[in-house]
């Protein structure tokens, strides 16, 4: 089976990607519920991972039967009769204190999502413009920020920060349906959106009717997201306003004040007037690039036109989960604590590897030794830091980001003659003269 997969999945790419489409699809459904694309799907769910939904079925226990659910699914989606389980809620905290609201679908809605998701990506791609980065093959965020770049490197000095608010819970869905209309005129595959879209939330004992929305957890969000927001892509870009877009994430670059205040003005009318978002007015404004402005976890500019540090709310985030990790009372071996450590580390150092970052790397590595060292003393008693150098934390298997950071950017590395040896407690050694 794993054969035929991998051979239907090169069928989809060559049947399904065409450059340009003239007629709206009309016979869709087929395809979705082909036994096949189930088969695809599935496997990509199971890649994907996470919880199980309202029944309580994990990815295990839905493997154990896979064959007898995949047909049941493929049954209920020929005969017209698939209905959408109700989602689980679950609150992930935000750095601010706040909370995001995740609705958490079932396995089985998610094979049916994303064997729409299969389909309709191929559908919906080729419309999409090249400034729009977010949960699209190929486009990542780290393209987006060198997009940023190559716009200030160019003279757009003064930047649009765009800031919308719940922009996944406020999305109108007769608005959002008619965007996919335009595409796609098989009822029976509208329909199958809509109800993914309205099926309601519980939350402990609490059920919860959606009006607006796409389910932040639900597999084919992203892409209904980037639907939505298309026209203001295709709009923006006809009028020659540079934008970069990622999911909800926006920037405008523009080379004169006025110029932004333009921008400014048609976001307002597209974003509010058109596609009926809201904007956060706090957090929506122009911004000069010796002001320096935030987008995608760096802050650009202070000054300088290819300058870019990690802002302030990710290095608070990554030191909140070292905390995590390194917390003195729990039962955990040190060899347990970097086996968690380590891939936060990675994630983190390798997503911020390309901004000017040496100096912040070393501060947090620095940060970082004392928690693990302290870690380490509260577990075995006693006393002494100086016991733990880097070269020693490094021995016992722990990354630091400087390693990160010299590995893939070797150029950075100090010359011979300007390196200082360092005695353990961290101060500078010289021999004595």
């Amino acid at each position: 089976m794993g054969r035929l997969v991998r051979r239907g999945r090169v069928l989809q790419e060559k049947t399904w990607g065409r450059k340009s489409r003239e007629f709206k699809v009309h016979s869709l459904i087929d395809k979705v519920y082909k036994l096949l694309n189930l088969y695809i799907a599935w496997e990509k769910v199971k890649a994907n991972k996470g919880s199980g939904g309202i029944d309580k079925v994990s990815l295990e226990e839905f493997e154990q039967n896979l064959d007898l659910n995949l047909r049941e699914i493929h049954r209920l989606l020929y005969e017209d009769r698939y209905t959408p389980q109700l989602l689980r809620r679950v609150w992930i905290p935000k750095p601010n204190g706040d909370r995001r609201p995740l609705g958490i679908p079932t396995i089985k809605d998610r094979v049916v999502q994303q064997a729409l998701l299969n389909r309709l990506t191929k559908i919906f791609e080729p419309k999409f413009l090249d400034c729009s980065f977010g949960f699209r093959a190929n486009c990542s965020t780290h393209q987006a920020i060198e997009k940023v770049e190559e716009y200030l490197k160019d003279g757009c000095e003064w930047i649009v920060e765009v800031d919308i608010e719940k922009c996944f819970d406020t999305i109108n869905h007769d608005l959002l349906m008619k965007l996919v209309n335009e595409e796609i005129a098989d009822g029976r595959v509208l329909r199958l959106i809509r109800s993914f879209l309205e099926a309601g939330v519980m939350e402990e004992i609490r059920f919860t009717n959606v009006l607006a929305g796409t389910p932040q957890g639900g597999v084919i969000s992203p892409l209904l997201a980037n639907i939505y927001l298309h026209p203001f892509d295709e709009a923006m870009s006809k009028e020659g306003f540079r934008i970069i877009r990622y999911a909800d994430d926006i920037v405008v670059m523009c080379r004169r004040k006025q110029e932004a205040e333009g921008a400014l003005k048609r976001i307002k009318e597209i974003l509010e007037g058109r596609l009926k978002l809201r904007l956060n007015l706090s957090k929506t404004k122009i911004v000069h690039k010796s002001r320096g402005f935030d987008f995608l976890g760096f802050t650009f500019g202070c000054g300088y036109s290819d300058y870019k540090i990690p802002r302030e709310k990710a290095i608070k985030a990554f030191k909140n989960k070292v905390r995590f990790i390194t917390r003195r009372p729990q039962p955990k071996s040190m060899s347990m604590v970097i086996s968690e450590l380590n891939p936060v580390v990675r994630g983190w150092g390798n997503y911020f590897i390309k901004g000017n970052c040496r100096r912040i790397f070393t501060e947090l590595d620095f940060w970082m030794r004392n928690r693990v060292t302290a870690f380490k003393l509260k577990r075995q008693g006693g006393y002494g830091h100086c016991q733990y150098p880097y070269s020693r934390l490094q021995a016992m298997g722990i990354v630091f980001l400087k390693n990160l950071l010299y590995a893939k950017r070797p150029e950075l590395l100090p010359a011979m003659g300007q390196r200082l040896r360092r005695a353990g407690c961290g101060k500078s050694a010289r021999p004595v003269r």
